[in-house]
């Protein structure tokens, strides 16, 4: 692959997409997704995707297509209207790789050339979309041996959990041995030692989720 910038992206609301809508109503994950030409005499795309067979869905925008023993295949047809955000990633030339919708939540991950793209790509769905929030940033390098570059959302992290991964790093509570121990971090920042464990534990959780953490 080429240079370029893996983003993915996650929406709250389950209007943006109509599959986030449907797991949001049967509570299950739709992730076995195909999206396929449009048949002779159609305009715009078809999308198939599967539920459980116990979870039989009855809307007026979905078809189903064919039963197995324990799932069945559903149907749900696009025009040419820009209406959902893999629709309008693929106005600015942004190819989806993943697309998982899970209980009303919807995570799209996609391809950007490069930062003023994903910009653009940003902005547009953050005003046409409610509930954008950008996850996950990795940037392809040209060379392939080179290590890939994980990009850190600080913005995900509390005033509160940044003031203590702050403070902890410059009081050298990571080091080894420590020149702070967890009691003289916390009164520095004028919290309990409790409540300093808590707050670090939840921003190293975030931090080493961008870092580690595999997209779904």
């Amino acid at each position: 692959m080429g240079e370029g910038i893996r983003t993915t992206v996650e929406f709250a609301s389950p209007s943006v997409c109509t599959l986030a809508t449907v797991s949001a109503e049967t509570g299950e994950t739709i992730d076995t997704t195909a999206t396929s030409v449009v048949p002779p005499g159609d305009r715009g795309t078809v999308t198939d995707f599967r539920l459980d067979a116990d979870q039989a869905i009855e809307r007026a925008d979905l078809t189903h297509v064919i039963s197995y023993e324990r799932s069945d295949v559903y149907r749900l047809r696009h025009g040419n209207e820009s209406g959902c955000p893999c629709a309008r990633l693929g106005q600015h030339g942004c190819p989806v790789e993943r697309f998982v919708a899970s209980h009303g939540d919807l995570r799209i991950v996609f391809h950007a050339t490069d930062y003023d793209q994903l910009e653009t790509v940003v902005a547009d769905l953050r005003e046409e979309f409610s509930g954008l929030e950008v996850v996950r940033l990795v940037r392809s390098p040209a060379d392939r041996p080179a290590p890939r570059q994980v990009f850190v959302d600080r913005s995900r992290l509390t005033d509160r959990q940044l003031q203590v991964l702050e403070t902890a790093y410059r009081m050298g509570y990571f080091e080894h041995p420590k020149r702070a121990n967890a009691t003289e971090v916390a009164a520095e920042i004028g919290i309990t030692r409790s409540t300093f464990a808590e707050h670090l534990a939840a921003a190293q959780g975030k931090v080493l989720g961008d870092v580690l953490e595999d997209d779904p």
